[in-house]
């Protein structure tokens, strides 16, 4: 894919007229013009274009256009079919984003009207861009925004909605506050709590509920994931909001300060990194395996929702969808071989009691 600067004057004549980061560093929105046309693109954090759409033209349009004779460094004009000014429009106005609440869509807004939207799964390389107020019809450019706006509307309010609600004063305590009580009757009392966010969002604490009654391990969960939806869910999930949001527990009889290793790693990697997880999915630890923080024989996690044996999380409900606890359960160098090769049900025969609950 291709790479463009985010600021300033380019030397072909191209100007960055904004620019915009979500609130997790992983996507930046930067729109761009020449004398004849602007564009916006949806950029990683090295300045990978993820995904692109077509603004404006500021010139007449041509009757056609050709895709493969556009120079790649230039923003793209739509033919005159395609876009609604024909004879070209004066260059943009104010400009502000809205993000999705998963950081890997935006919206773009023109003096306050709604000018595109470039969904998470936009991507100009396999012919989906993204949607423009002035286009008409579909382009490899841009598609019409105004035949998209019935399904695009109610997220974008839902986003709106959460962004403000987000930066109320209270938010954060509130919403813990809901999680810990969920956790304090499903779990048990509460011990320590860490910070595992740093000073990024979205924000993740870890809780820790020692060992009481018949349990004799201590369980830590993460408390903040769920308060957004993880990206990209719905490009492989036909019911995303089942899935989309989830919250990581482990158990252990050792030190839980180890344990919560596994959170500062993959706590906010969701949003970070721009993916999910889900039910079976696999991690390999990124560091020495004799660092791995529930032993030196493991190399890795599985993520499993609902294992018999340990509490039953369910039932935690947030932003209108449920919360799913996904246990992290150690595996070896091997095990993750053969999760890749055979899928990860191949590997549930080999978890005993004794490995979910750390004693083995």
């Amino acid at each position: 894919m291709a790479t463009i600067r985010s600021t300033g004057e380019r030397g072909d004549g191209v100007e960055v007229v904004f620019t915009d980061a979500n609130p997790y560093g992983s996507r930046t929105l930067v729109v761009e013009r020449d004398e004849t046309s602007s564009v916006a693109y949806l950029c990683g954090p090295q300045g990978t274009v993820h995904g692109a759409v077509w603004l404006a033209n500021h010139r007449p349009a041509p009757e056609t256009v050709d895709p493969a004779g556009l120079d790649p460094e230039l923003p793209p004009v739509a033919a005159r079919a395609n876009t609604r000014h024909p004879d070209g429009r004066p260059p943009l106005g104010e400009l502000r984003s809205l993000w999705f609440e998963e950081g890997d869509g935006v919206a773009l807004y023109e003096n306050d009207e709604l000018l595109a939207v470039i969904p998470g799964w936009a991507d100009m390389s396999r012919g989906m861009p993204g949607y423009s107020r002035d286009a008409m019809g579909e382009s490899p450019f841009a598609w019409s925004l105004e035949e998209a706006l019935e399904g695009l509307a109610p997220r974008l309010a839902k986003a709106r909605a959460y962004w403000d609600w987000r930066g109320g004063d209270g938010s954060w305590a509130t919403f813990q506050q809901f999680v810990m009580g969920h956790l304090d009757r499903t779990v048990g009392t509460a011990g320590r709590f860490w910070d595992a966010g740093g000073e990024r969002l979205p924000a993740v604490g870890v809780t820790e509920r020692p060992p009481e009654r018949d349990r004799e391990y201590t369980i830590l969960s993460t408390v903040g994931m769920s308060c957004q939806p993880m990206p990209t869910v719905e490009q492989y999930i036909e019911r995303p909001e089942a899935c989309a949001r989830v919250e990581l527990a482990v158990a252990t009889p050792g030190d839980a300060r180890d344990a919560a290793r596994l959170f500062l790693w993959l706590g906010q990697y969701p949003w970070h990194s721009v993916t999910w997880l889900g039910h079976g999915h696999t991690a390999k630890w990124y560091h020495r395996p004799d660092t791995f923080p529930l032993g030196s024989a493991y190399n890795g996690v599985i993520m499993l929702a609902g294992l018999p044996g340990l509490p039953d999380l369910s039932g935690f409900v947030f932003g209108g969808e449920a919360v799913q606890w996904l246990w992290l359960v150690p595996i070896t160098a091997e095990e993750l071989d053969l999760v890749v090769e055979a899928g990860y049900r191949a590997l549930l025969p080999r978890l005993s009691a004794a490995r979910l609950t750390g004693t083995g």
